[in-house]
């Protein structure tokens, strides 16, 4: 669903390890009746994004991932190329969604990692929680790509849901750049479901 309206919040200046962004804060409020959550997202900013299509990234919030380093998943690990990349070429797009655990939350992932310890994958947890298999809304990366000006990307994710999400939005993928890491061995089988049960593109796999 299409967020109502996209209000931009703040920007700022942003020097990272990987170099200087501008950082832009988003809130949508996602219905008009009022009974809708508000969602916020970011969007770290580098360079001219303007002359080519930038290369942008869609990331969901992962805390024990990418604050905590958490081998359960490779989280951390496609923040940190992302950022690498943009940085390598001197632009690009990261947006960072409050989507943890897929859309789920984040008490409601430490239950569905207690259910995979016993024995459960990823997709088999969140729906014996009653969730969706990924509960997440790609909506409003598109709306932040609009604001920004951008129509054109090259979408660093092997996630086809986010690219058949941004080319509903009105935003043109013109390439997907794949977004592979090398995972440890605890993140073998959550590779593995990514690939089996939501259909992501591993070409290593």
């Amino acid at each position: 669903m299409t967020p109502k309206t996209i209000k931009p919040v703040a920007s700022a200046d942003f020097p990272t390890r990987w170099g200087k962004f501008r950082i832009y804060g988003f809130r949508v409020e996602s219905s008009s009746d009022g009974k809708g959550q508000d969602e916020e997202a970011v969007a770290l900013v580098m360079g001219d994004i303007h002359s080519a299509p930038p290369l942008v990234r869609v990331h969901s919030q992962c805390l024990t991932g990418d604050v905590f380093h958490s081998l359960r998943c490779d989280c951390r690990q496609q923040l940190e190329m992302a950022l690498s990349m943009i940085r390598d070429l001197g632009a690009g797009i990261l947006i960072y969604e409050q989507q943890e655990g897929r859309g789920i939350g984040l008490m409601a992932k430490l239950q569905a990692y207690e259910l995979q310890d016993s024995g459960l994958d990823t997709v088999e947890a969140n729906e014996r929680l009653g969730f969706k298999a990924d509960h997440r809304d790609f909506a409003l990366p598109g709306e932040i790509l609009k604001t920004l000006g951008v129509t054109k990307v090259r979408l660093l994710s092997n996630n086809p849901e986010k690219v058949e999400a941004l080319q509903r939005s009105g935003i043109e993928v013109v390439e997907r750049v794949p977004c592979e890491v090398t995972p440890s061995e605890h993140a073998e089988e959550y590779l593995k479901t990514k690939k089996e049960k939501l259909g992501h593109l591993f070409s290593s796999r």
